[in-house]
Parts: structure tokens; sequence; C-alpha cells
């Protein structure tokens, strides 16, 4: 299936490792070009020099919690190719808590997780309106409380959000859609939440109907159809990438 996507304007945040390199990466596979926004310059330059060329990366050296790195975002990419069809939203982490949390935790966490991709996207959106086409992704987490979590109210926001802003924007040709990724092989989870196979051997046995941990490439394949003009019809949704993990039926 062509998706049709050769010449589209992607913009992934956090994509210098895990999920958002993935991502960027088959991206230009089918022909995108790309703008890369995380803080780590060396990793974006090294996933840059590995995109073909047909990519020409854009490399914004960037915190996406700054209040200004939506604008600044813009402006690069308007300067670079003058348009913006795709954002991926992919920057974001987990806060397990052993307690309640402070409120410290809680103001970080929803700054992380909801405020800065909200600023991000709400940038580009006049982009998009102009041409009457985007697509917005958010890669978010479980809203689902196993335990007290910090980010788990900020991807619930998220989650609202979205689809309240595609229906605002359905008219414009943009949709926005949000994938909960489940366990899946990144950076997070690979360092810091489950950092042994053993434990994540144990986990995917007793958590995950399909018994593995998924690899990127399971929600990167998801991201790439939702960014294509083929998935026109698809909007406001929030598609979970678990494995079957999620004990929800909705």
């Amino acid at each position: 299936m062509d998706l049709e996507l050769k010449g589209r304007v992607a913009l992934v945040t956090g994509a210098s490792a895990g999920l958002g390199r993935t991502i960027a990466r088959l991206l230009a596979e089918e022909g995108c070009r790309l703008a890369l926004l995380a803080r780590r310059r060396p990793l974006l330059e090294s996933l840059a020099s590995a995109l073909p060329a047909s990519a020409e990366p854009l490399i914004i050296e960037q915190d996406f919690t700054a209040a200004d790195a939506g604008a600044r975002a813009r402006d690069a990419i308007q300067a670079r190719f003058g348009r913006c069809d795709i954002l991926v939203n992919n920057a974001g982490s987990s806060r397990p808590q052993t307690d309640l949390g402070s409120d410290e935790v809680w103001m970080e966490a929803m700054e992380i997780n909801f405020h800065a991709g909200r600023r991000i996207a709400h940038a580009i959106v006049p982009l998009m309106q102009a041409q009457k086409y985007g697509r917005i992704i958010n890669i978010t987490g479980q809203d689902e409380p196993f335990q007290i979590n910090a980010a788990n109210a900020p991807n619930g926001a998220v989650h609202i959000w979205a689809k309240a802003l595609s229906r605002t924007l359905a008219r414009d040709g943009i949709t926005v859609n949000s994938i909960p990724p489940g366990r899946i092989h990144s950076e997070q989870i690979d360092t810091r939440i489950m950092p042994t196979a053993a434990l994540q051997r144990e986990w995917a046995e007793r958590e995950v109907p399909a018994g593995y941990i998924g690899e990127p490439e399971d929600l990167g394949v998801l991201v790439t159809f939702l960014a294509s003009p083929r998935a026109r019809y698809i909007t406001g949704q929030v598609i979970h990438v678990d494995g079957g993990t999620r004990r929800f039926p909705h």
C-alpha cells in the first residue's frame, strides 16, 4: 500500500532515542522530510546521518518543555520547509510514586506529559489549517491507574484535549489521535522502569496476553499509517498498542 507520504513534512519530538527515533526512521522510509526535536544533539546528529537523503533532516536542539519551544519549532520548520503536515508528540515520562507524591512531582508531570505537547500542537496547528491538511499523533501512556503515578492524570488530560481538538479541526482536514503504548522496548523501559531481562520476562508473562514486551516498530507502524492521507477518517481516537495488556474494553 502506498501511504502517500512522499514529500510530507513531519515534526517528531523526543526523536533522539527509543520510540521517537524509530518513528522518525519509519516516516523517513515512507518518504517524509523530517524535523527532529530533542535536547541531545549528538543523538539527533547520529539519527540524521542514518536517514536517507530524501528526509532532509532538520535538527532542532530544544527542551520541549520550554514555553517558547512550539514557536521556535514552528519558525524553524517554516523557514526550512515552508509547511508542516505531521506532528508526532512523543516526548514524555512516567512518574510512579511510592507515596502520594509531592506537589512538585505532580506539577512537573503535568508540564512534561500534557502542557508541553499541547503548546507545540497549538503552535503548529495554524500551519496545518492554512493548507487544509494535518496529522497530530500523541504518544501518551496508560490512564488505567494501577498505582499512584503522576503521569496517569496528564495522560488522561491529553486524551480529553485531543478529542476536543479533533472535533474542532476536523473540517480543516486535520486529524488528532492518541496512542498509549504498553510495555515496549525503549530507553525509559529498558533503563529505568524494567532494567533487566528477568524483570521484563516476568512482567510480560504475568500481564501481557501476547506474552512479550513489544518492539518500537510495533507502535511505529501505526503512527506511520495515522500520519498518512489514507487515515483521513480516523480521528479523536485513543488506540492502545500493548499486546492486549489493558483490561478495559473501551
